[in-house]
């Protein structure tokens, strides 16, 4: 049954080639026809339109010599002197256009020399008028020589314009069976082609009812695919949101914590070596002075560690001072910690506490993989203030990432991303090898209350 369906298919393409074999050759017969025929009629369209300009302006001359003739005025002789002019011209394009040897380049010959002449008697008389020879003008415009030389013309140009005519009818004689013989061979092949369509319809139509089945199957289960991708994203992007706040939360508790227990502890320890120090006086052993003074550096240290801690978890600059204040201490921290120059451009902007912690999460995110990854000399960090939202950018110039190459694995850029975008925002990373990086993020504003003075959204 198979090797039955494949000689099908061979014979029903070799009779598609054939046809199509067939409509090619009868189409480009056709056009070359066409096209011979086509600039046969032009040809002999030019060469009538040049007979015709011939007659037209051996009739101005003929006109504008005889008015000159009769009245004396000057004004008859330019059309006489533009057609002599353009006669010429007529004549030299009809002898390209005819064969030396044909019969209607002897006709031209004889055309020619009639035209000559009639122009030399037309000539003779103007010429006679002008020098007040009154006798001979008039007796060469009483003659039939003009007369006999114009019934030539007209004969020899009427005899080239039928042969024209008659060219120009054989290339539309052929033009029309050219199309003639492309129509039958379209209607030939179209009826062979809706022979093989229908062929091919009665051939497909089981196949194209399992197909539909077999579409409708696949349709149900991509909805069902597409309704559960959508629901377990949600339910991620939920999760994820929700995880975010609790780690907020959590980093908030463990400030707290920190805070109130650890700092309480540090202090009442730095406190009680101190007045160890003052009850022990001067007298104290060099021994026990030095261990003393080593215990209150290490307390110190302990506390900065602990403010340290507690800024990365919480900062207290963004509740205490805002988020331009903050983002410069941060800036300042980064750079003393790095040795890499940081230059901020920061515009004050109205956001509420979760948009201003996601704006300094981004830029703390940001400074922290210049540090690690991006080998960087110099980083940019600005905030633009705008009518309805915020614009943060980050620039460095370090030697940059493939961004195309690094989906997937960054888990920082997706946890940006993630904040930014759940803030209402838009983030855009920007990166190429060698080019630096471009960390750019776009956060609604949320509109200050209504009455409060300019000074008061300042403060």
């Amino acid at each position: 049954m198979r090797s039955f369906s494949m000689s099908r298919t061979t014979v029903n393409l070799a009779l598609a080639l054939l046809a199509a074999l067939f409509l090619i050759g009868i189409n480009e017969t056709g056009f070359v026809q066409s096209t011979q025929s086509l600039d046969s009629i032009v040809e002999a369209s030019r060469q009538r339109a040049s007979l015709n300009r011939v007659l037209q302006h051996m009739l101005d001359a003929e006109t504008g010599s005889r008015g000159f003739l009769l009245t004396g005025d000057p004004r008859y002789l330019e059309p006489y002197n533009a057609a002599i002019s353009d006669i010429s011209q007529q004549l030299d394009g009809l002898r390209t256009a005819y064969p030396a040897d044909s019969e209607e380049s002897v006709v031209l010959s004889q055309l020619t020399r009639n035209v000559q002449r009639k122009l030399t008697e037309m000539d003779m008389s103007v010429r006679m008028r002008k020098q007040g020879n009154e006798d001979v003008w008039k007796f060469i415009l009483t003659t039939d020589v003009g007369k006999e030389d114009m019934d030539a013309i007209r004969t020899q140009a009427s005899k080239l314009i039928s042969v024209s005519s008659a060219r120009m009818d054989a290339g539309q004689s052929q033009v029309r069976r050219s199309l003639i013989l492309s129509r039958i061979g379209i209607a030939a092949v179209t009826m062979a082609a809706l022979l093989a369509f229908w062929l091919y319809l009665r051939q497909s139509t089981a196949l194209k009812a399992a197909g539909e089945r077999q579409q409708q199957e696949l349709e149900r289960e991509r909805d069902l695919l597409e309704r559960q991708v959508r629901e377990r994203t949600a339910s991620l992007t939920e999760l994820a949101t929700h995880l975010q706040n609790v780690r907020e939360e959590e980093r908030g508790h463990l400030a707290r914590e920190l805070h109130d227990e650890l700092g309480a502890l540090l202090t009442a320890a730095k406190l009680d070596v101190a007045r160890l120090k003052s009850r022990l006086g001067p007298q104290t052993a060099p021994e026990m002075a030095q261990r003393l003074q080593h215990l209150t550096d290490s307390l110190n240290s302990g506390i900065a560690l602990k403010r340290r801690i507690i800024e990365d978890l919480r900062p207290s600059s963004l509740s205490n001072l805002g988020l331009t204040a903050s983002l410069e201490i941060l800036a300042r921290e980064f750079s003393e910690r790095s040795g890499i120059e940081v230059t901020t451009l920061l515009e004050s902007a109205e956001l509420d506490e979760p948009r201003q912690l996601t704006v300094y999460r981004l830029v703390q995110e940001s400074l922290t993989n210049v540090g690690k990854y991006a080998e960087a000399k110099q980083v940019e960090i600005s905030m633009r203030n705008y009518g309805a939202h915020v614009e943060v950018d980050i620039r460095d110039d370090g030697k940059g990432f493939d961004v195309s190459r690094t989906r997937g694995s960054t888990h920082g850029l997706a946890g940006m991303r993630h904040r930014v975008e759940a803030a209402g925002g838009r983030l855009t990373v920007s990166s190429m090898p060698g080019r630096g990086t471009r960390i750019a993020a776009v956060l609604p504003k949320v509109q200050a209350p209504a009455g409060a003075s300019p000074a008061a959204v300042t403060a």
